[in-house]
């Protein structure tokens, strides 16, 4: 690279570590953020510390971040910061080498203002790291493609270790990789695919002992695929779920992009960009086969809105395309040139007000309102009893859940609700000092009530939940105190058997630091 691209990327670099970091949440978000925070205590997949798959060696970078702040959310979102940053010069360097300076500045610029993308750099999900690795990824096998075999090897680690983050990165980009490897010699192709499983086994090993063995590894894997991927496939639901998921796609790609998602107009003024010039089409093969796996597996096996983060492994060839007719427009449209700067700028702040302020999951309003709410909670439950004679009864939520509930009131026995039905039988997941166990029966405490912990106000889903709460206790036990813009409902803790009809037939096990042995082994410190 020249200087002034070498300018280029370094100001996009720090633009999109400042950015990110400026915003960060000082909080675990999301269900999944707390999983991951209790890994970098105790790895154990079993109790969804991480849940399954156990994105392995993400939780050991946290972990070694984490020995330097000694926070868990600010490990996981500086890891999420420097992906994003390692993200974009990835995005930029592919860009430059498939088109020009101009359409790799543009791409930048695009991820840089992407609300979605800037929202997962600020929060501690995996989103960001897999983004990051799929670019890398993207941008070692064109080298590949182009016949530079050299990259065969560093192609196959980068693949195994991103495997070893996102288990998920081996379905989605293991293809992209066998595709580049199509015309190198036999040998070349043997020697990267020995490499890249020597690389999975290097993680993969330790995650099973840690795990407490395959079949604990697996069983919980399987528990959790069969509560919630399993059950609206294209194989056992409508097509009009398949079809639902497709448009979903579709709403994330706007909500990726913004007001950017026009910039495919650009490329009718450059046929460089879009016709079939030089190497044009084997960008788009190549592409294609980057994005289609992915795309296949979100439309007809799993997604949900809330896991719009998914989509940003498809992100880096997305912005190479469109900063590509971006470009293109910019040097063709028959535009004055101030008038075309504008409507980037124009284009630029709204993608930052989607950022802050879009009523949705994934914006900086929204991690700030359940930072709020988080924090009313933690200053009103304290009054309605202490530890030792309150235990918080919790439903599986996303935001203010069980996790968080644990998580954020360590000193209290947390219960989640409702009790669950795995592959050993029917469970209740516990929380105290900030790890999970799954015991068979109910805890014995010396509590002598229990607490609902509140939803975020205004959330259906609680309505429903004390609906069937009210209807499972005796509405003279039940006490509701608001506090702190929040309703809390108490009854005696010997109504609890209620609500886990077939755990309070087993014996009650005693809380806390013993519940669960042998405990699984401690992933290996990094």
């Amino acid at each position: 690279m020249t200087s002034r691209p070498k300018l280029a990327l370094c100001l996009l670099a720090g633009a999109v570590g400042l950015s990110r970091f400026a915003f960060r949440s000082h909080a675990l978000y999301d269900l999944d953020s707390v999983n991951f925070a209790l890994a970098i205590g105790r790895f154990d997949p079993r109790v969804h510390q991480p849940h399954p798959p156990g994105y392995f060696l993400y939780i050991c970078l946290g972990r070694l971040v984490n020995f330097l702040v000694h926070d868990a959310n600010l490990a996981l979102v500086v890891v999420s910061i420097l992906a994003s940053v390692a993200c974009v010069v990835t995005i930029y360097l592919l860009a430059l080498d498939w088109f020009s300076p101009r359409a790799a500045t543009f791409a930048g610029l695009l991820f840089l203002f992407s609300p979605l993308a800037w929202f997962h750099g600020t929060v501690a999900l995996t989103y960001s790291v897999e983004a990051a690795a799929s670019a890398l990824m993207g941008l070692l096998a064109w080298r590949i493609e182009r016949g530079n075999l050299r990259f065969i090897l560093p192609t196959a680690l980068v693949l195994g270790v991103s495997a070893g983050i996102r288990p998920s990165s081996l379905l989605f980009l293991g293809p992209l990789f066998l595709y580049s490897l199509r015309r190198a010699p036999l040998r070349k192709i043997l020697l990267g695919i020995l490499a890249l499983g020597v690389t999975l086994g290097a993680w993969f090993v330790p995650m099973i002992r840690a795990s407490g063995g395959l079949a604990a590894y697996f069983g919980a894997l399987r528990s959790l695929w069969l509560m919630v991927p399993s059950k609206g496939t294209v194989f056992n639901s409508s097509p009009v779920t398949s079809v639902a998921r497709a448009l979903t796609i579709v709403f994330i790609y706007f909500l990726c992009f913004g007001a950017a998602v026009l910039a495919p107009l650009g490329a009718a003024n450059n046929p460089e960009a879009s016709g079939p010039g030089p190497g044009n089409n084997d960008k788009k093969i190549f592409t294609a086969v980057w994005i289609a796996p992915a795309l296949c597996f979100f439309t007809f096996i799993f997604l949900k809105l809330v896991n719009s983060g998914y989509l940003l492994l498809v992100a880096a060839p997305a912005c190479v395309w469109l900063g590509a007719w971006t470009a293109a427009w910019f040097d063709h449209a028959a535009w004055p040139r101030p008038l075309k700067w504008t409507l980037i700028a124009a284009t630029a702040l709204a993608n930052t007000l989607i950022f802050l302020a879009f009523p949705a999951y994934c914006s900086y309003l929204s991690v700030r309102h359940f930072e709020a709410e988080l924090q009313a909670t933690q200053d009103a439950l304290p009054q309605l009893g202490s530890p030792d004679n309150l235990l918080i009864v919790s439903f599986d939520n996303h935001f203010l859940g069980f996790r968080h509930a644990g998580y954020y009131f360590p000193g209290y026995v947390t219960v989640e609700y409702p009790e669950t039905r795995l592959t050993e039988g029917t469970r209740i997941f516990v929380m105290h000092g900030r790890d999970t166990f799954l015991l068979s029966g109910l805890p014995a405490t010396h509590c002598s009530r229990f607490v609902l912990f509140p939803l975020p106000a205004g959330n259906p889903d609680y309505d429903k939940y004390l609906e069937t709460v009210d209807k499972l206790l005796p509405a003279k036990d039940l006490t509701a105190v608001y506090l702190e813009g929040h309703r809390f409902v108490t009854a005696p803790l010997a109504d609890l058997p209620l609500l886990f009809p077939r755990s309070a037939l087993a014996p009650r096990q005693p809380v806390p630091d013993q519940l669960y042995t042998p405990r699984a082994t401690p992933a290996p410190q990094t």
